[in-house]
């Protein structure tokens, strides 16, 4: 997968899943993936202290709700921490994005989205920090990246895939840290007529990047991984970004705990490689396993 926007040589690259946020003293590419969300993105004039959220809703609906999900809460803690650097509103300026009807909310998705831009507008009013751009609301998505170097924000619109699968092949992540792995199951679904790899990650690090960056059908997970274990990862999935999951691991035997935590987490679907012969390539392997994706695909998720 080729990036859409080219990162500066030098410069790191972040990547914001719904609910996180980003404050940085030197030049960062900030990205993001938006529908009913917005980013507000905020940047000092005389230096390159900026920052970006990416919220979900405008206000909390819990009082044990994580900072960086509603609007209200990670806007202020954005601003309040730049104030800490420059308190001079004047040396400020900020740019709005999403808030979209994009996806199968309806008119409930067209509420939040119109609330989340209502509610970033307010908080800078508040703050006295100019709007210096807006791209918001309409029918669709948008990734965007933030050059906090410049201040430029390039900005992409997209459709979001429909959940039809009757006149296209669902779209798998995969991710395990084994190059043998991954080559076996990119050759079993590029066999297949109805699923197709859209990225592969060697861990849970480059998963983040890969998910938002392709927005996958399904994501096939390895459990046993450096760094953040899958089952970890599938728990930061179902908080931030809720997207169907199938386990693929030798430690996730039928009947184990691994297999109920998994399942606990919300896996839709857990696969034993040693039982089902996937060092192989066992054709019993294949229908299983492109049977699970497609079901997980298949499946309502909590929270999309």
């Amino acid at each position: 997968m080729h990036d859409e926007v080219l990162t500066p040589r030098g410069m790191e690259r972040v990547f914001l899943l719904p609910g996180e946020f980003c404050i940085s003293e030197k030049p960062v590419l900030m990205a993001t993936l938006l529908g009913s969300c917005v980013a507000v993105c905020v940047y000092n004039l005389d230096r390159t202290w900026a920052a970006m959220n990416h919220f979900l809703h405008a206000r909390a609906l819990t009082q044990s709700e994580p900072l960086g999900k509603s609007g209200e809460a990670s806007t202020q803690y954005l601003l309040k921490c730049l104030w800490q650097k420059d308190s001079a509103a004047s040396r400020y300026e900020a740019r709005i994005f999403g808030g979209s009807r994009s996806g199968s909310l309806g008119l409930v998705g067209a509420c939040i989205g119109e609330d989340n831009i209502a509610l970033a507008r307010q908080i800078l009013k508040e703050f006295k920090v100019p709007i210096v751009e807006e791209d918001v609301g309409g029918t669709q998505a948008r990734k965007i990246y933030f050059n906090t170097a410049d201040s430029r924000v390039t900005v992409r619109k997209i459709s979001l895939r429909h959940k039809d699968y009757s006149d296209r092949k669902i779209r798998v992540l995969l991710v395990d840290d084994s190059p043998l792995v991954l080559k076996i199951l990119t050759k079993l679904i590029e066999g297949s007529l109805q699923v197709e790899g859209c990225a592969v990650a060697k861990d849970a690090y480059e998963a983040r990047d890969r998910l938002l960056e392709t927005d996958p059908d399904v994501i096939s997970l390895d459990i046993i991984m450096p760094g953040l274990d899958g089952l970890d990862f599938l728990r930061k999935i179902m908080q931030y970004k809720p997207t169907p999951v199938v386990i693929v691991s030798t430690i996730a035997k039928a009947g184990s705990s691994i297999e109920a935590r998994a399942r606990d987490l919300g896996a839709l679907g857990v696969i034993d490689k040693d039982a089902l012969g996937l060092y192989k390539g066992a054709d019993n392997f294949r229908d299983k396993y492109l049977a699970a994706l497609r079901a997980a695909a298949m499946s309502i998720m909590k929270g999309t």
